[in-house]
């Protein structure tokens, strides 16, 4: 029954790294939008790894190492492949020319600084801050805000033409890399004293999952990821304490 009870959360986390595994294949093949809606499901999947290894008490080192692995492939390999072939498919950058390397280089970084930001966390000794982050975590700037971006460039595919994605592409995971690596304060999804604030979460995680399950409104969650990712530093900044930030060991620490 113990072994079950590990089981479950890890086979969680193993769907989420072949979802990151299948995104990079998809994308490769042309079917980006499709690419981009799996790594949003790699992040729905994310959330049950924790919630059941919660509930069974199922937490473990192993299970932590593993599930930062299946993290960086989701929201660390198979976003920054994704941006990679969106700016060749709809941004117009040819191999070998300056714009190519430029954003090659950016999301080598991207990646390197979600494996750094990962491992950072595992091996940190401090003691976590209780419901915040250190940075923005992988799962929000891989998961949230580029998979998202990139649906939104494959369904207003005239509009993203028009569009120096040559340009932005590089500056949103260079931004991103460095936000993820930062010792800013990021909020976590935990039960807060405010009431409003809690219901706000509910409805957020609800409607992620409602727009992730049925493949739409892609704007809502883009939209929703900017609007989070802006009031969570504005939160984490104003609510900063005098000393040192915490540690935190992201999500990962208290999954299976």
């Amino acid at each position: 029954m113990s072994r079950i009870r590990y089981t479950v959360p890890n086979s969680f986390t193993a769907l989420n790294l072949l979802l990151g595994l299948g995104s990079i294949a998809t994308g490769h093949h042309g079917e980006m939008e499709l690419a981009a809606w799996m790594i949003v499901w790699c992040g729905l999947l994310d959330v049950m790894d924790g919630l059941t290894a919660r509930l069974l008490k199922a937490t473990s080192s192993f299970g932590a190492e593993f599930d930062s692995m299946a993290d960086l492939v989701a929201f660390g390999v198979a976003p920054a492949m994704l941006v990679l072939e969106a700016g060749m498919q709809i941004g117009g950058i040819e191999p070998g020319t300056g714009s190519f390397l430029t954003l090659l280089a950016s999301v080598g970084l991207f990646v390197l600084a979600g494996a750094m930001r990962l491992a950072r966390f595992n091996l940190s000794s401090h003691k976590p801050l209780k419901g915040w982050f250190t940075g923005v975590p992988i799962t929000a700037a891989g998961g949230g805000l580029t998979a998202t971006a990139v649906i939104l460039i494959t369904r207003y595919e005239d509009l993203a033409r028009s569009l120096p994605l040559q340009v932005y592409l590089p500056v949103l995971m260079i931004v991103l890399a460095l936000l993820m690596v930062s010792t800013l304060r990021f909020p976590k999804i935990v039960r807060r004293n405010s009431k409003v604030i809690n219901s706000f979460q509910a409805f957020n995680v609800a409607a992620s999952y409602y727009c992730g399950i049925t493949r739409s409104y892609p704007e809502f969650l883009f939209s929703m990821s900017v609007f989070l990712l802006a009031s969570g530093l504005i939160a984490g900044w104003l609510t900063r304490p005098s000393g040192q930030y915490g540690e935190d060991g992201a999500s990962n620490a208290t999954k299976a």
